[in-house]
């Protein structure tokens, strides 16, 4: 049997998944399910858009049920107690600036279900996290990117 993949996240990534399984159980699903209803008392249900619409609706709302409900089923609650203070981990907020003079940048670590690169999180699977991961305050690391590589000061770890 194959071993399932877990899914690294803070307690706040989680406590979000949850409430995104909750509103999707209890009001999105019965939507959909009104929508269906009162589509089907529509008649011909082979040209009907809107029982179509809201089928294709369901399939998505079940598919992110089931999604959420894998990962919550295989979470790893990202625990940094045991990781020095000054150490890029997931879970830390880390600024760090491009070499040799750009503006700092600050970015938290997180698992890849909590990535959300345009408000400060990213996925400890990109290749900037994989390149800052284990290095240290002070530290000069070289980060091999998609298109190179490029040299990145660590300034602080939060």
């Amino acid at each position: 049997m194959a071993e399932e993949k877990s899914f690294p996240m803070t307690e706040e990534g989680k406590q979000k998944l949850e409430q995104e399984l909750e509103d999707l159980r209890l009001k999105r699903r019965p939507e959909v399910i009104n929508r269906i209803k009162i589509a089907r008392s529509y008649g011909d249900l082979s040209e009907n858009s809107e029982y179509e619409s809201a089928k294709d609706e369901q399939a998505f709302v079940e598919g992110r049920i089931s999604q959420i409900e894998n990962m919550l089923q295989y979470a790893v609650i990202i625990d940094n107690d045991a990781v020095a203070k000054d150490e890029v981990s997931m879970g830390r907020e880390i600024t760090f600036k491009e070499l040799p003079d750009e503006e700092p940048e600050t970015y938290t670590i997180v698992g890849e279900s909590e990535s959300d690169p345009l408000n400060g999180k990213i996925s400890n699977e990109s290749p900037m996290a994989k390149g800052l991961l284990g290095h240290k305050v002070g530290e000069e690391v070289e980060v091999e990117i998609p298109n190179g590589s490029m040299t990145v000061k660590i300034l602080s770890v939060k």
